[in-house]
This record gives structure tokens, sequence and C-alpha cells, in this order.
């Protein structure tokens, strides 16, 4: 499994070991003091059984009214943790009844059902469901390793719609944003990209505040890889939403997190330029819009933007309020931070993540938070106090997501942090990438792929009415 180049051969050998580990039989039987088994199995018993009878009134009842997220706990991480391939049968089964009685319905003329009531349906329940989203932190030229992440959730059909990023997050997010499911190979093919991100400007530069890289570089790598749309424009395009995280310089200003919803003019690039300004690696940037001509012109011109991951890595609440996320997939590549999640993972494994321990995390970070927060308002050196305020805002932070992927560093990967990677090493992190989302793939599926199933229904339903409105102007 650990030298695996690609999922089915990883899943092959992990049934193998279920079955030598004797997980088969713990899959196979429902009972266990994890989830409401009793509650899952009536669900899928009755859904099938108005399934064979075509029972299509209790059919649309019982998912409109008893389609919940996580349902029974289900989603139970520890369901996952067992078995090297996927979990209980049962468990799976349901979420393959729900998804199939969607489609079902979503695909059959039902009398009872006119277009309208149908797609309003379908919208209804998503709302009531909820969605998941994918959000990728920042990383420097580690976060290739997202592509990875990528790759291995598109290729199993759970990549979401929603997709967050903040500093080279947002790269991966604009990138992924404006690319068409049918240029998705392109996007993953490494060969394919600019990857001449950084150059050097020099230690007095970084001093007096201009950033120890240049800008411009970066900038000339993000028009390349992302194109020139806007937020709008990528929607149109793509049909993904994209959220890039960014940070205020100016006081009485807080992050921001710019999208379709909150900022459909804006240039792509430009916010990710901004997202990925770090204090005292790059300076603020002034964001760019299209006017109505489509041309580039300042946006609120008398304010300037850094990083995202500073104040906001993760915007987890703002996307629950803006898209009814549910579920947050997380790509964790801060280097700051990824010791600390492999610490974290292997602790629990062992039971060794005991209340001293907890305390003990709690006090560093409450003290450690005290003492950048003291130097970001009294420090009079610019680098100093950006990089005491980025280092405030790091320990205030929560880098988890309901999954978590990431990697596990060595030296080598430090050592390539603020370098121009090579077609080589980005061809390791992506399958660093893969490896580690493969077994996430079933904990992922079962909360996604019913949220997924229902915004594909809603966009069939969107085509074929479309195409009805157009056929009745035509007979008209």
């Amino acid at each position: 499994m650990e030298s695996a180049q690609d999922y089915d051969s990883w899943r092959d050998a992990g049934l193998e070991l279920d079955y030598l580990d004797r997980n088969v039989e713990w899959k196979e039987a429902f009972v266990s003091d994890l989830y409401n088994y009793d509650l899952v199995y009536d669900r899928l018993t009755h859904l099938r059984e108005w399934s064979q009878k075509k029972d299509h009134d209790m059919m649309i009842r019982s998912l409109r009214e008893g389609l919940h997220h996580d349902l029974g706990n289900m989603g139970n991480y520890q369901l996952y943790n067992r078995s090297n391939i996927g979990t209980k049968h049962l468990i799976e089964e349901y979420v393959n009844q729900v998804c199939e009685s969607l489609n079902y319905i979503c695909d059959t003329n039902i009398k009872e059902l006119t277009p309208k009531k149908k797609l309003d349906f379908f919208k209804d329940t998503l709302l009531s469901y909820g969605r998941p989203s994918l959000l990728l932190s920042g990383g420097a030229s580690l976060g290739m390793f997202h592509i990875g992440v990528i790759k291995a959730l598109w290729e199993r059909d759970v990549l979401p719609q929603v997709i967050a990023g903040s500093s080279v997050g947002s790269i991966m997010a604009a990138m992924l944003g404006t690319h068409t499911d049918a240029e998705l190979p392109e996007m993953l093919d490494p060969n394919r990209h600019n990857l001449k991100a950084w150059k050097w400007n020099g230690i007095m530069s970084g001093l007096k505040g201009d950033g120890l890289m240049d800008q411009q570089q970066l900038e000339n790598c993000l028009r390349k890889n992302i194109g020139e749309y806007s937020f709008q424009e990528a929607y149109e395009r793509t049909g993904r939403s994209i959220n890039i995280t960014v940070s205020p310089v100016h006081q009485h200003q807080k992050e921001r997190l710019l999208s379709g919803f909150t900022s459909p003019y804006l240039s792509v690039w430009s916010a990710s330029l901004a997202s990925c300004a770090v204090p005292g690696i790059f300076p603020p940037v002034e964001l760019k819009k299209k006017n109505s001509s489509g041309d580039l012109v300042p946006y609120m011109p008398k304010l300037r933007w850094v990083d995202g991951s500073v104040v906001s890595d993760l915007p987890i609440e703002r996307l629950m309020h803006l898209y009814d996320v549910n579920f947050s997939i997380v790509s964790q590549t801060n280097p700051h931070i990824v010791p600390f999640l492999n610490m974290n993972e292997k602790m629990i494994k062992k039971g060794l993540l005991s209340l001293p321990a907890r305390v003990l995390k709690s006090e560093m970070q409450f003290h450690g938070k005290a003492a950048f927060d003291y130097l970001r308002n009294n420090v009079d050196i610019e680098l100093f106090r950006q990089v005491s305020g980025h280092m405030y805002s790091i320990m205030a932070q929560n880098y988890n997501g309901d999954v978590t992927v990431a990697p596990r560093y060595s030296l080598r990967h430090y050592m390539n942090i603020l370098s121009n990677p090579s077609p080589e090493f980005v061809k390791e992190l992506i399958l660093e990438g893969e490896r580690a989302t493969w077994p996430k793939i079933a904990m992922i599926r079962t909360h996604a792929k019913i949220s997924q199933t229902l915004e594909k229904c809603i966009d069939r339903l969107k085509i074929k009415n479309s195409r009805s409105t157009a056929e009745l102007r035509v007979i008209g």
C-alpha cells in the first residue's frame, strides 16, 4: 500500500490486508456502538421497499423530511479507522440507496411533480442537507501537495464544488476554479505549469518592507497559470465556487473572503497575489477588478492586503454561511503546522493525548499569543512587526477540518519551501497528496456523495427545463 502508484493498486492491497486481518467480518456486521445502526437499517429498508414498489409519494416524502447529514453518527471517524478500505457495509449500502433513489426521482417523469416542483424539491433538500467544501492551506512551494489531493478526489468523483484557499492554496483553488472538467487533466499535469514563482530580491529589500522576493515574478506566474478571469467569469466557466482569503494591513479592517458572492468582478489572479503576500516575503497588494469594459482597475485603492493565512487560513465558518457547507475537507501543508498535526494523530491513536498534555498545549498557545500580541503592537521595525502579527494569528487559529489530509515532511521538504520546485519534486508531492488522500476516501464519500448527487440532479434538471422552455418558444 505504501508503494502504490495509483488508487486501484492501493485499494487491491488494502482489501487483501483487510481479509488477512479479518476486517471483512467487522465490515459485514451491522452492530456497533459507534453509530445508530438500527436507525440506518430502518431507513435503508424503507427506501428499498418504496423504490421496489415505485411508491413515488413515500420516496419523495421520506427523502425530503428524513434526509439528514451524518444520520445516526455514521460519519464517526472511528468507523473509518478500523479497516483499510471502506467501513460498515450497512453505511455504504444506505448512501448508495439514497443516491439511487434521488437519481430515479430526477430522471423519471412523475405526474405528481411538475418540472418546477421537482427542481424546488432538489433545491430545498440540498439546502436542508448541506454540501461539502475543500479548503487548501498555505505552504509555499510545498502546496503542490494540494494537486495530489485534488487529483485523488476528482478521480473518485468526490471533488466538492466549493473550494477555498489561502496563500499557495489560493493558487490551487484558482486554478481548479478556472479549469473545466475537460481541462482538469491538463491542470493536474505539473509539466504544463509555470513553476517560476520565486525570485530573490535581497535582504535589504525585505528590511525596508518591500519583500525578500520579487512580486512581479509571482504575478507573472499566477497570470500564466490562472488566466485573466474574474470570480464571476470563473464560476460561469466551470460551475465551481472559488473562495480566497486575504488579510488587511490597515487597522479597522477585517479579513475578507473573496468570492463570486462577495466580489464578483474582482480578478482571480489579483486575489491570489494578495493571499500569497506573506509579510516580509512579499509587500502588501492592491487588488484589481474588471470594470464594465473588461479593463483592470484598482479595487478599493486606498487599502492593501496580505497573506490570507495570516488571519484566516481555513474560513470554514464563513463558508457555512455562504454555501450551507456542512462538511470540510482540509488539505493542510503549512510547514509550521503539519508536524503538530501528525504528532496529535499519533497521540490520539495511541491514547496518549491525556488531560495534562492538552492543558500544557493550551498554556503554550495562550502565553505564545500574549507574547506576539505585545511584539506586534510595540516593535518599531516594520519587518518584525509584520512577522509578530503573523505569528500571533498563526497561534490563534484552528487548522483542522472534518477530514484533514496532511503530508509527512522531512528535512528535504523544508529546504525547498522558498524555491522554484523542479518537475520531479512536484510529481513527488502530487503522489504524496494522492497517497495521503486515499485512506480518507471512504469517510469523504459517506459525507459528500449524497449532497453531490443532489447538486448533479439540480444541474440536469436546469438543463432539461431550459430545453423544454426553448422548445415551447419554437412551437409558439
